[in-house]
């Protein structure tokens, strides 16, 4: 067996590509479509709102993380200042969320490969999910690399996205909807077209684009420098929202009218067959095909992760702890692998209700954790003043700021219950907070009372 020591060989560049590969993923590339279905163009402001919250969330994940060098994920914190139990439900409610997470990437595979080859969607999802378990079970700095080249892909392809679309707007390009024009954004109906309630049914999707946000928090323990990486990454998060979000969707909604896009394939795919470049059409299906595999391959990072640390807080089966000889859990991404390899069989059975099932759970289960980080922040600021007057990178209007967005998430969930795609998923996932629960439950009691676990 090797060293029980995840090695730190994630460099600067791969941990802001990492929160780059993070904030742009298959919610964008294929759940925007739906999103813009219900919204119409105030699908820019539903990203902004739930961005800047998400800036929020990451300012207090990073002053928790930096406060200690002992805190390697959520349920080191989540310990510490809300309980045990809350320390082991967030770290396996975390593992779901990517689990689910994941299983929408892998469908997303199946359903841009049916782009080009007319075979069913979980043979390619399945064959991918090979690939990249394989890649993974080689160097973490292996990981990184792959994350970094995936990023730059998505970048690439979105400020491609930008330039082409402000030319078509200068030059008034005309396509077979109409002309490229800035009014195609308040011209077909408003820009609430579906009222309020468009606008608010739209938030689960568009909570979905943003899951995998604070994966540069679970990065941190593989980090060479995380004093200086992580506060660099999150500072940047605001321009990447501005950029790859709001920049992309108004720049497709400018070329092509709301009403003219479909909810199930991806808008950035039809908006260059719409312009007449199929070739281009092809391009961009590849490239949010690589998108899709990258987000998979951060579930499978992070599931593994946390899987090992929830082992090594004896919070999992101990042989989570084991790494190989490239000091990379293994055992934990096998067994995350197996259990995504569902997700393929998912997109076999309901291939048409599958992204919408685990893209709601997924949503759910991560407003859970951001809550946690919330809500630790909170606790951290009160219970401990010394740090919070050392922290050099210290979360801005806290903890006003923290209630303020705990009370979106929880308008979000309210909202989910009158959807009629987000309600029944939204009344079926506290039964996995309720069985973690009483799993805890179970085992605390069969073993001898621990002190609570610090870190120094």
């Amino acid at each position: 067996m090797a060293t029980k020591e995840l090695k730190r060989d994630l460099k600067n560049r791969h941990v802001q590509l990492i929160a780059i590969g993070g904030t742009i993923g298959t919610g964008l590339f294929l759940g925007s479509g739906k999103s813009i279905q219900l919204a119409g163009p105030s699908i820019i402001f539903t990203y902004l709102l739930v961005g800047i919250a998400l800036f929020f969330v990451m300012r207090a994940l990073g002053e928790l993380l930096l406060s200690n060098s002992g805190y390697k994920s959520f349920t080191d914190f989540a310990t510490d200042y809300i309980s045990p139990w809350a320390g082991f439900v967030t770290g396996w409610t975390y593992w779901f969320c990517w689990i689910m997470t994941a299983m929408a990437d892998i469908i997303a595979v199946g359903v841009y490969t049916q782009y080009w080859f007319d075979i069913p969607q979980w043979v390619p999802a399945l064959i991918c999910l090979v690939i990249l378990l394989g890649f993974n079970l080689l160097t973490v700095k292996l990981f990184g690399e792959l994350e970094f080249w995936f990023a730059i892909i998505k970048v690439i392809t979105i400020i491609a996205l930008i330039i082409v679309g402000i030319v078509l707007l200068v030059i008034g390009f005309q396509t077979n909807t109409g002309t490229v024009s800035v009014t195609n954004l308040w011209s077909h109906g408003g820009m609430f077209p579906h009222g309020v309630t468009g606008f608010l049914f739209s938030l689960q999707m568009v909570v979905f684009a943003f899951v995998g946000v604070e994966l540069v928090g679970v990065s941190a323990a593989e980090t060479a420098n995380p004093q200086k990486s992580i506060p660099s990454a999150i500072n940047k998060i605001p321009v990447r929202i501005l950029l790859f979000y709001v920049g992309a969707l108004f720049v497709i909604l400018c070329i092509n009218p709301w009403d003219k896009l479909s909810a199930s394939s991806s808008p950035f795919v039809e908006v260059f067959s719409l312009i007449g470049i199929p070739v281009a059409a092809g391009i961009i299906n590849f490239v949010v095909l690589t998108s899709a595999a990258s987000a998979c391959n951060s579930g499978l990072f992070s599931t593994s992760r946390i899987l090992y640390n929830l082992s090594s807080n004896k919070l999992a089966h101990h042989k989570f702890t084991i790494l190989n000889k490239n000091h990379v859990p293994s055992n934990a991404l096998v067994t995350s692998a197996i259990v995504l390899s569902v997700g393929a069989l998912l997109s076999k059975v309901v291939p048409e209700q599958a992204f919408t099932i685990v893209t709601t759970i997924s949503a759910i289960c991560f407003i859970w954790v951001w809550s946690i980080i919330l809500i630790s922040h909170i606790r951290y600021t009160k219970s401990r003043p010394d740090l919070r007057a050392k922290s050099t990178f210290k979360a801005p209007l806290t903890p006003f700021i923290n209630y303020v967005v705990l009370a979106l998430f929880a308008f979000i969930l309210v909202v989910m219950l009158f959807a009629k795609d987000t309600r029944i998923p939204l009344l079926l996932t506290p039964l996995w907070f309720i069985i973690l629960t009483f799993i805890y439950n179970s085992c605390h009691s069969s073993r001898p009372s621990v002190p609570m676990k610090k870190f120094k």
